[in-house]
């Protein structure tokens, strides 16, 4: 069977490949936010539907990404990468296509699905195609540095693009890509050896999405319309399919998630403050591009230029603070970063519509550095609070507990908001919601100072032993 591995003289290729897939998967994150004004104009779109424009892709990704992970691992990462490629191309193009808001939010879901079948695969491609320690790390460090440019890329990218050519264009950008992309990769990436013994949680994975759907329906209706009986029936539903999902999970062979890990004090602790990290960030980020262009009148490509403070000591500093984290271990970077975030985001709380730009840049830049500190942590301290065997698992309930608190963020915030339109609610919505995700950060930081040990690897050696 020909592998990745063996194909020396295309290795490169195959990194850039797959790097480009994570890119994009991180792009439509962030992309989509300073297209919000333009869709909703185009559509006739209220703050409800927005929510679902974003969240509908946020949702699908939290819910899959680790069924998606198994999936390979079950089948082979070359079919299911190249699954999804095409599912996430398609559906870019319908998302482009789309004639009303309900379609819209359908492409984005399933956009969603096929950023959980690629993303996992990405990497496990490029560790078969660089097996040696040292080109492997290097291997992966390109890989995270370009998802991490994805995040300060995306504002501009999509300014620039709704400016010059449409919201439509945010989605048909991906479709030549993802093009290009699959008939490379079709071309030089082997097949892989399926993994024997293994079975899909198929269980697992509906009922989480069922609760993950719900409470984000429940959220969002109940901002718009209040407790209605459409809200206190999502909320039946969520804590119904909760209730199920932790029982099957108990009972299942292959749990999709291991509930018993989250025994684990450090290992909870850490998937917690990495839920609330995204949670904070994508709900107020959601609130803070319809401040900048609604309340601030600034244009898509001016709003995504005036958010790069937040997000460039992010692309910047991360591989610093990832040897930080490597030298000193989680507990500090992620206490630095905490503490820097609730400083920068209690700094919103006392923007205005006439707030000069300059004066929005502290608050933005303390944000943005404290998440350069807290993002390679808060996933060291995951893996670190695993047993070493498990950390693929790890790190993947640490990405789908940064999904699932970003669709709820952003559900929960633009609830509290409301309508852009109606200034004053939304400017005393924005302060709210800046002075509780500085409370939610502050208490994240009390978390880890009391769960997170200061030298993990002891403490997983002893984990390992005890097993």
């Amino acid at each position: 069977m020909t592998t990745t591995s063996e194909t020396g003289t295309s290795r490169w290729l195959v990194l850039t490949v797959m790097c480009i897939g994570y890119f994009l998967v991180l792009l439509d994150v962030t992309v989509i936010n300073v297209a919000l004004p333009q869709i909703g104009s185009g559509l006739g779109s209220d703050v409800s539907g927005l929510q679902w424009v974003v969240d509908g892709y946020a949702l699908a990704l939290a819910a899959l990404l680790l069924t998606g992970g198994t999936v390979g691992d079950l089948r082979g990462h070359k079919p299911v990468v190249m699954a999804g490629l095409a599912v996430f191309g398609v559906a870019s193009l319908a998302c482009g296509l789309a004639p009303t808001t309900q379609a819209l939010i359908g492409a984005r879901v399933a956009q969603g699905v096929g950023a959980a079948l690629l993303l996992p695969g990405t990497l496990a491609i490029i560790s078969q195609a660089f097996p040696g320690r040292a080109e492997q790390a290097r291997a992966i460090g390109v890989w995270a540095g370009v998802g991490s440019l994805a995040l300060p890329a995306g504002p501009v990218l999509g300014g620039a693009l709704v400016q010059g050519l449409g919201w439509r264009w945010v989605f048909f950008l991906n479709v030549p890509i993802v093009l290009a992309a699959g008939i490379v990769a079709f071309r030089i990436v082997g097949r892989d050896a399926p993994t024997k013994g293994g079975r899909l949680d198929r269980g697992g994975t509906v009922l989480g999405a069922v609760f993950l759907a719900a409470v984000t329906f429940a959220v969002i209706q109940a901002g718009h319309t209040g407790l209605d009986v459409a809200t206190g029936s999502a909320i039946a539903v969520a804590a119904v399919a909760l209730v199920g999902f932790v029982l099957v999970e108990r009972s299942a062979a292959d749990p999709a998630l291991p509930v018993h890990l989250f025994g684990q004090r450090a290992f909870a602790a850490a998937n917690g403050v990495a839920g609330i990290m995204n949670l904070g960030t994508l709900g107020l980020l959601f609130l803070l591009t319809l401040f900048l262009q609604t309340l601030q009148h600034r244009s898509a490509l001016a709003a995504g230029v005036a958010v790069l403070p937040l997000f460039l000591p992010l692309a910047l500093l991360a591989p610093v603070t990832g040897r930080v984290t490597a030298r000193l271990g989680p507990r500090l970077p992620m206490l630095a970063g905490l503490l820097l975030c609730a400083v920068g985001v209690g700094l919103v709380a006392t923007w205005t519509a006439t707030t000069p730009y300059l004066h929005l840049v502290p608050g933005m830049l303390g944000w943005g550095i404290g998440l350069s500190l807290l993002t390679p942590a808060v996933v060291a301290a995951a893996v670190a609070a695993s047993p070493s065997d498990r950390a693929g698992l790890a790190s993947g309930v640490n990405n789908t507990a940064r999904q699932t608190g970003g669709a709820i963020g952003i559900a929960v915030y633009g609830a509290i908001a409301g309508q852009p339109g109606h200034a004053d609610r939304f400017l005393t919505g924005l302060h709210t919601t800046a002075l509780v995700t500085a409370g939610l950060f502050g208490l994240a930081a009390a978390a880890t100072a009391l769960a997170i040990p200061s030298r993990p690897g002891r403490q997983v050696r002893r984990q390992v032993r005890r097993r």
